[in-house]
């Protein structure tokens, strides 16, 4: 594809000034100056932990053919050497429309599904998209864990990239065939507008629990955040928008009284979910519509997977799914990596690995451990609180695994640049509230194979915080680790279990 400066920067709305030497043709556009090649477009821009604009002169010795910059300083440089640029009021916006003009819009010949929530954001997205397959439409999905592009598997550095990259993997899965983007939106994305211009044609809202007030400061901040997508980020607002009736903040998600709603739920809603079985690898509900009666089963266990599916399917129909398929599509998903993944081994009592890392999360999974595990069985829960991260929830997940736990054993989850010893006191005075036998060790290696020795047949080990993740973040770096791995060590090598 090519495209020339004067093309590009033409497209953005918040354009202020151009240099007018020259108009070189681009060869690509990147905001990370350590992936400049020659001929590509550097946008400069100021960032939460960093200053783009620090990295022009790097850019432009990579051969960066043009400059956008968000700063008036850089802007009057770049003019005194007559260098190709352009002066834009906002950073991220003018990234993400210049990167949509530069990528031909991909944009829009997508439909985009967005989905918003603190808690099960990655299971409704794997559910919408197994659904929509099912329907024989090839999707892009963009989140935690993964990201597809059609039938190929790509890692996750985030769970909603930078505008620039967004574009270039739909136009991937645009030249693939793609027809759906189905997109995680975290709160740190809207807010920082990482996905300004795109017009959702569904949007997706799940719960809203305590997590991530060490950026939002409040939970009014982060609803905010979060209500951005059905207010719409640079675009109009989704033209349905799919919200959970049981929860409490839903009638504030989506105020924009022309749109077109849809409610679901297990107390309530237009779409709800009535005689729940659950088991451990499967979850089985009716579902009443305004459309009819349909059953659905799901290889996915328990109630938050109630809500996780109906949403998936609210979405599907929404989108021109017949309501039938779209419960056939949703029973075809056996799983998502790091939710409620058990770690099979000849051990006589159940080990999980799931990425609960919020009181809520903790406590819908403590719960669901406590049915499976019946009057027999006991809960040991293992989990941490991430370092660098909002330290007011510690104390509650701390008391959350204790209350829904038999034994509780606290250990570390990415400390970052925290001391793990500080994070995990900060989590023992939720624990002791409880009343519930805990123990404490840092070393989440040691951590989970004390867990694992503590237990007895017919209990249900839970290793939760970290779920797909495969490393540790300890200082600046990222040592690898992960917890299905680890645990299938001490299973094996635990010799009570080789008969």
């Amino acid at each position: 594809m090519s495209k020339t400066f004067s093309d590009v920067a033409a497209a953005t709305q918040v354009l202020q000034q151009t240099q007018s030497t020259g108009n070189p043709l681009l060869t690509g556009v990147e905001y990370d100056s350590r992936r400049v090649q020659p001929g590509a477009l550097f946008v400069a821009m100021h960032g939460e932990s960093t200053d783009g604009n620090r990295y022009i002169q790097s850019a432009i010795e990579k051969g960066a053919a043009a400059v956008v910059t968000d700063s008036a300083d850089a802007f009057a440089a770049l003019q005194q050497r007559q260098f190709p640029a352009a002066l834009v009021q906002y950073g991220r916006r003018a990234l993400a429309e210049m990167s949509a003009e530069f990528f031909s819009h991909p944009e829009k010949k997508l439909k985009l599904h967005g989905v918003t929530g603190t808690n099960g954001k990655t299971t409704t997205a794997f559910l919408l998209e197994s659904i929509l397959r099912s329907a024989h439409r090839s999707c892009v999905l963009v989140g935690t864990v993964e990201y597809h592009v059609g039938d190929e598997v790509l890692e996750s550095p985030h769970t909603t990239p930078e505008s620039r990259d967004l574009m270039e993997l739909f136009a991937r899965g645009v030249t693939v065939g793609a027809s759906d983007a189905v997109m995680e939106m975290s709160s740190h994305a809207l807010e920082q507008e990482r996905v300004w211009g795109l017009h959702c044609d569904t949007a997706i809202f799940t719960n809203l629990t305590q997590d991530h007030l060490d950026y939002h400061g409040s939970m009014e901040n982060y609803l905010a955040a979060k209500r951005r997508l059905f207010e719409g980020v640079g675009a109009a607002p989704p033209r349905v928008a799919v919200l959970n009736a049981d929860d409490t903040y839903s009638d504030r998600m989506a105020p924009v009284s022309e749109q077109q709603k849809m409610t679901y739920g297990i107390h309530g809603g237009e779409y709800r979910a009535e005689e729940i079985v659950l088991a451990a690898g499967s979850t089985q509900f009716l579902l009443k519509t305004p459309q009819g009666d349909v059953e659905v089963q799901t290889q996915l266990t328990g109630r938050v997977n109630v809500y996780n599916a109906l949403a998936a399917i609210c979405a599907a129909v929404a989108t021109g799914v017949p309501l039938p398929l779209a419960a056939t599509g949703a029973s075809a998903l056996a799983h998502v990596p790091g939710r409620f993944q058990v770690v099979r081994g000849s051990q006589p009592f159940t080990v999980v690995v799931d990425y609960a890392h919020t009181p809520d999360a903790l406590r819908n999974l403590t719960q669901l451990a406590r049915e499976l595990a019946g009057t027999t069985g006991r809960v040991i829960t293992l989990f941490g609180c991430g370092g660098n991260r909002d330290r007011g929830k510690r104390p509650l997940m701390g008391q959350v695994a204790g209350e829904g736990s038999d034994l509780v054993v606290l250990t570390s989850d990415n400390p970052r640049n925290e001391n793990p010893q500080d994070i995990l006191q900060d989590a023992v005075p939720g624990v002791i509230a409880s009343g519930t036998k805990y123990i404490v060790e840092a070393d989440r290696r040691a951590a989970i194979g004390v867990a694992i020795a503590e237990a007895r047949p017919g209990d249900m080990v839970l290793l939760a915080g970290k779920g797909h993740e495969k490393v540790q973040m300890v200082g600046d770096a990222a040592l690898p680790f992960d917890d299905v791995a680890v645990a299938e060590e001490y299973l094996k090598s635990a010799a009570k279990f080789a008969q």
